[in-house]
């Protein structure tokens, strides 16, 4: 490799040879040599408005795509205003590759006052990601790349964060840019194969809980492991449309209400894949599981975490999913008796509060204006918290929350980098008034790249959900009721479209507009629309 390539204009080229196409950020004078380097490769760089917007644009990118989403950082507060980009993805199990530059190896740690100092970057973005490091030298940069595109592909996808010392990106960057082939994710241990399936062989009540991580199967190879056994499914926010919900055996994104909670506490086996059984999964203190468990998830640390299991499958979903399909072989168990399971659904159905219900008409309107493979993204907003159950998927990775960390402000940015990733599919933001103002500069961002994207502002005049539990407990309402800007005079500020429909039809006539425009769309609507049935703000 020549010596005329500095560090820091290799770097670009040492991702583009690992297949990354995009990139989010803003240009610092720290990072002067990395963008040198851009010029030289094909990326495209996706400049944002603040660095947390570039994180979740990176993060959309990861959902849709499947591939690690990469933000290009200055040091100090470019690093910092990402950290709660990075908390969501690491949460969710996202992959993100963050590289920053960071100041001279002689002055880390040292407190010398430098530009953009922190006195152990590492140490602010640890608990964050898969790993945190500062590469040495030069020679460092291919093994810590290596390293991250290993944890991508054979272990929990979470993000990894590379920080490149000041000294360092002007040092030679003479390495190989050779992309390493990482191994390929592990598989289950045939022992742990043959215990679960010598449960499931005896299982009656069988049910799987199907977790973020099967979202990477084939998509059949759940629906067929619950046609063999029988087994009831019950998916995880982040499992939605694994299996169809509207499946004969699906029970939809339903684990935190109350119906289908009753319903898994008489499974005799419960098959939990690809999920860590989360409290955000049930909101419960503990998930109603009082039959076998049986976990598979490629974390081996989550096989045994708060729900011991009868039986532990350690590997790739998909591979561990297919083994017990293959020792089965086709045997069908007796299962759940169709008129079970739709009794079920009609407890559920009975279930949902008059507020959802409200929500419920937006949603099925969003839904009828959506092909199967169209995408919502969706903020922290109770007309979210509704459609992570209510909102129907028929295939995986197309209804998104930020479930762990439960961000505000997520779903617009997200958005942006999702339909950077799949132009070609329509992709909707989701967004409460107060969740929306977190990260509104990135409309900026959609209309200067003249994205067709319907973002839909669920305008409650405040923290809706915060409020109902001021209420609730008998808390006067303190710092729920902030005052709105005018989003319709704002939107347009930034040369957006806007639409205030009047009515359903015209809500998704507003939505068939947006998918063509040459910019994005903001689409208010008011909790407190007349054609809403007028629910209290």
């Amino acid at each position: 490799m020549s010596t005329n390539v500095t560090c820091g204009q290799a770097v670009p080229m040492l991702l583009e040879a690992y297949g990354v196409d995009t990139v989010f950020g803003i240009p610092g004078v720290h990072t002067l040599e990395l963008y040198k380097g851009m010029t030289e490769t094909r990326i495209r760089h996706v400049q944002t408005r603040h660095e947390q917007g570039a994180g979740f644009m990176a993060d959309g990118y990861a959902r849709v795509s499947g591939r690690p989403g990469v933000c290009l950082l200055i040091t100090g507060p470019g690093v910092t205003n990402a950290a709660t980009a990075m908390g969501q993805a690491f949460s969710d199990s996202i992959p993100m590759l963050v590289v920053s530059s960071t100041n001279a190896t002689a002055d880390i740690g040292m407190g010398r006052g430098r530009l953009h100092e922190i006195t152990s970057q590492d140490a602010v973005t640890a608990p964050l990601t898969a790993f945190s490091r500062t590469a040495p030298s030069a020679a460092d940069v291919p093994n810590l790349m290596a390293r991250a595109f290993a944890v991508f592909r054979n272990a929990r996808p979470r993000p990894v964060h590379i920080s490149l010392p000041l000294d360092v990106l002007d040092a030679p960057g003479d390495f190989d840019r050779t992309p390493r082939v990482p191994a390929p994710p592990p598989a289950p241990a045939a022992p742990s194969v043959e215990a679960a399936v010598a449960i499931l062989a005896g299982a009656k009540r069988p049910v799987i809980i199907a977790g973020g991580g099967t979202v990477a199967c084939d998509r059949t190879a759940v629906t067929a492991l619950a046609e063999t056994l029988g087994a009831a499914v019950l998916p995880t926010i982040a499992g939605k449309g694994v299996v169809p919900d509207d499946h004969p055996l699906c029970l939809g994104a339903n684990l935190s209400n109350k119906p289908a909670q009753e319903f898994l506490a008489t499974a005799d086996v419960v098959v939990a894949i690809g999920t860590e059984l989360a409290e955000t999964d049930f909101w419960v203190d503990r998930a109603p599981i009082n039959g076998k468990l049986i976990r598979i998830d490629i974390d081996a640390s989550s096989t045994q975490r708060d729900y011991p299991a009868a039986a532990a499958m350690v590997g790739d979903a998909g591979q561990a999913v297919e083994a017990i399909l293959a020792c089965l072989d086709g045997a069908a168990g007796p299962g759940f008796a169709d008129g079970e399971l739709s009794a079920v659904r009609d407890a559920l159905a009975a279930f949902i509060p008059p507020l959802d219900r409200i929500h419920g008409q937006v949603l099925d309107a969003l839904r009828a204006a959506l092909p199967d493979d169209g995408v919502v993204f969706s903020d922290a907003t109770q007309i979210a918290y509704t459609g992570n159950y209510y909102y129907p998927c028929r295939q995986p990775r197309t209804w998104f929350h930020p479930t762990g960390f439960c961000t505000l402000g997520w779903a617009m940015p997200a958005a942006i980098g999702a339909k950077l990733a799949a132009p070609e599919r329509p992709i909707v933001a989701l967004a409460g008034d107060a969740g929306f103002l977190f990260t509104v500069q990135e409309l900026a961002t959609a209309v200067e790249l003249e994205l067709p994207l319907p973002i839909v502002l669920w305008n409650n005049d405040g923290l809706g959900a915060i409020r109902a539990g001021m209420d609730d407990q008998d808390i006067p309402q303190i710092a729920v009721n902030p005052r709105n800007p005018d989003f319709i005079m704002m939107a347009k500020s930034f040369g957006c479209h806007t639409a205030q429909p009047d009515s359903l039809e015209a809500f998704q006539e507003a939505l068939a507009a947006a998918f063509t425009a040459d910019a994005p769309t903001l689409i208010e609507v008011r909790q407190d629309a007349p054609y809403l049935g007028g629910g209290s703000a």
